[in-house]
């Protein structure tokens, strides 16, 4: 990651307890499906394909981009085909407003760098995973820490009102981790986010990982290592917890991996486990403090 995750205690997408911020009405239960994650429930969700030239990519879109499809490349737009595990989450990309993911939003004025994160879901040994990398400890800011693979557009990555956040996910995501693209199919874009410190616009891109394929470090000054968490643990309350800086924002954080996932990476993780339905009860009032070099 070249550029903006977890930035400051800023970058929190809340600023404070996520469990008591959002009041969203439960998504109504139409399946149940046993996985690693405990029960998950699925809904019935309806399948777009779209192919995705100059016309604009709304929030709820979803893509399946073949690797390689760079500057002028259609990118095919679809939902079709997810495991019905992963409905659930494709169905609340559908429908998700900016606000109920985060509270910091986009300058109306336009400012800001624009990026993107690939927020990629796997299948793995114990179910539904999710793919991260860890920056590298040498770096001057922010080292060591959990971030989704992603960083700002390049020109090449073409209009970033359109198909160039999709690109520059993939893209990011191919030099950090060394994933095939191909075998990536991108289901859904979430809202835009801003993060106030590093002045960045972060599209999250949701993604599945139809084909998985060898992942590792490509550049140790970037990234120190690049690891799987399965759902499982994301949604066990015993991994759960609430970051609290100095400055007295807090913000929801994961223990996983021999990690703690928090800031703008922890809330897009945090808001998605909620919108699907996948999130337990946690104890909020269990807190991990920050220093002021967070």
């Amino acid at each position: 990651m070249k550029t903006h995750e977890q930035s400051t205690h800023q970058e929190n997408t809340h600023g404070q307890n996520t469990n008591e911020q959002v009041a969203a009405e439960p998504i109504v239960d139409e399946q149940i499906v046993e996985t690693a994650a405990a029960t998950v429930v699925v809904h019935s969700v309806p399948v777009h394909r779209t192919t995705v030239g100059p016309a604009s990519v709304s929030p709820a879109a979803a893509a399946t981009a073949p690797a390689g499809s760079g500057h002028g490349g259609a990118i095919t737009v679809t939902a079709e085909g997810l495991p019905d595990w992963l409905m659930p989450v494709a169905r609340a990309a559908q429908t998700i407003e900016p606000d109920q993911l985060s509270r910091f939003l986009p300058p109306e004025s336009g400012a800001g760098r624009q990026s993107a994160v690939l927020v990629l879901f796997g299948e793995g040994e114990r179910g539904p995973e999710l793919l991260l990398m860890e920056r590298s400890g040498s770096l001057r800011s922010h080292a060591g820490q959990p971030s989704f693979p992603g960083g700002a557009l390049d020109p090449e990555d073409g209009d970033q009102a359109t198909t160039g956040p999709l690109r520059a996910a993939l893209r990011e995501a191919q030099e950090e981790t060394g994933l095939d693209p191909r075998g990536v199919q991108l289901f859904a874009v979430l809202p835009r986010l801003y993060i106030p410190v590093s002045g960045f616009v972060v599209t999250p891109v949701l993604g599945w990982w139809r084909s998985p394929s060898p992942v590792g470090v490509v550049d140790p000054g970037e990234t120190a290592r690049v690891f799987t968490v399965p759902v499982a643990d994301l949604t066990d309350p015993a991994n759960r917890a609430t970051t609290v800086h100095p400055s007295g924002h807090r913000g929801p954080a994961f223990l996983v991996e021999s990690a703690l996932v928090w800031g703008f990476t922890a809330g897009v993780i945090d808001r998605i486990l909620h919108f699907a339905g996948w999130e337990r009860p946690w104890d909020t009032a269990k807190q991990v403090p920050l220093d002021w070099r967070a």
